[in-house]
């Protein structure tokens, strides 16, 4: 039996159909390259076509594989510097500790959260503690699996109040081209996700959900096709007609860009519509 996913990447696989390849609103850059030594630079732009407000950051990351050390630095155009240092395999077997701090030098606010994994076979267990004056938070989440089955659970607790801030299930199935999701946030929204891998080009998804207390209900199906070796075209349509198109398609080796649009269905004659477009560069 192979480590199940954290919490966070229960439904992964749905979740990509319908949020990678689209970028509706943005023009956006992402380079990346890697030292001789090692070291990973990572730019990434990106400007909002409504507001016009351009947002950027640098991120450098070093490892020590020896050691099971890395060390990742961030600046933003917000004026926000973090640093997160990580160490995995070393204390123990299948034990991740990572300490992750932030500064911003305009307001003096400073951040600090210590975020712990642990995975083995039919286990993965994540617990993280954001440090506060008025008193730390505590997060956690654990997923066991077996035989294809995934069930986890997912809390916050806040020291301060001594209150439970969030309280979440999920239920799942995985096998190697089907993955069926379930979720229960709060006791109050409820969701589910269909994954299918149809044939090697051809992936599909289907995602509901439901808020108790009113009628509304959400629904959307997405899907996407390999055209070719460099050129892919995903779609979607959600229940609020709100249909979706992305186009991605390698120009050279470490060279990819993205086209994506975003029509609104019930005023097709009215405009509103988004236009998205993103390079991304690799050496």
């Amino acid at each position: 039996m192979a480590v199940p996913a954290t919490y966070a990447d229960l439904g992964k696989s749905a979740r990509d159909i319908f949020g990678k390849g689209y970028g509706f609103g943005f023009v956006k850059l992402d380079a990346k390259t890697t030292t001789q030594k090692g070291v990973d630079f990572n730019v990434v732009g990106s400007s909002n076509n409504d507001t016009g407000k351009v947002d950027g950051s640098l991120e450098t990351k070093y490892s020590w594989k020896d050691y099971g050390l890395s060390f990742k630095e961030k600046w933003t155009t917000d004026n926000m510097l973090s640093t997160e240092v990580t160490i995995e395999n070393q204390i123990a077997q299948g034990l991740k500790v990572t300490f992750d701090t932030s500064f911003s030098p305009q307001t003096g606010k400073k951040t600090g959260r210590i975020k712990t994994g642990y995975k083995r076979d039919y286990v993965n267990l994540n617990a993280d503690v954001d440090f506060d004056f008025a008193g730390p938070t505590v997060h956690g989440a654990a997923v066991i699996g077996y035989e294809g089955w995934l069930a986890g659970y997912q809390m916050s607790f806040d020291t301060s109040k001594s209150k439970l801030t969030k309280s979440n299930f999920a239920l799942g199935y995985k096998t190697g081209d089907f993955q069926l999701h379930t979720a229960i946030n709060e006791g109050t929204d409820f969701s589910g996700a269909i994954y299918q891998k149809i044939n090697d080009k051809l992936e599909s998804a289907i995602n509901v959900g439901w808020t108790s207390g009113t009628n509304a209900t959400r629904f959307a199906v997405g899907a996407k096709y390999a055209l070719d070796e460099d050129s892919s075209l995903r779609a979607k349509v959600s229940n609020t007609s709100q249909v979706g198109i992305g186009f991605t398609h390698t120009l050279r080796p470490g060279v990819k860009v993205t086209l994506s649009t975003l029509i609104d269905g019930k005023s097709l004659n009215q405009g509103g519509h988004k236009l998205g477009l993103g390079l991304e560069l690799e050496a």
